[in-house]
């Protein structure tokens, strides 16, 4: 269900209205919290604020070497490639009757027109 376009209106302008009223609940939050900004002077002693592009840049060669040695192991997929059925005929859960319909209706063979013989 709700996939109907009044729904997906709906969905949309509840997205719109989260974001604007995002400021006013942090600052709401903050206010019943009582964290206005002189706990964070506070708390400067337990972290440290680092960049992403520091991080990333440590990570880097990290995850290079890991990867050259790291086995992946794969999984056959227990669904055939062609009719997406598995080995008793079910479909994938993620398969919708319409779907299942189109691509049966895909991989029935076509009948063959003009080829008529004469009855004489």
């Amino acid at each position: 269900m709700a996939k109907s376009l009044r729904s997906k209106r709906k969905r949309k302008m509840r997205a719109i209205k989260r974001k604007k009223n995002a400021p006013r609940e942090l600052a709401k939050l903050k206010k019943v919290l009582g964290v206005d900004g002189q706990k964070d002077e506070e708390m400067k002693e337990l972290y440290t604020v680092t960049d992403a592009k520091k991080i990333k840049d440590v990570e880097q060669p990290v995850s290079q070497e890991s990867a050259a040695t790291m086995e992946v192991d794969t999984v056959p997929s227990k669904y055939d490639k062609k009719t997406m059925q598995d080995e008793h005929g079910q479909y994938p859960p993620w398969f919708n009757q319409r779907k299942i319909k189109k691509l049966k209706a895909r991989l029935k063979p076509k009948k063959k027109v003009g080829s008529k013989k004469s009855t004489w």
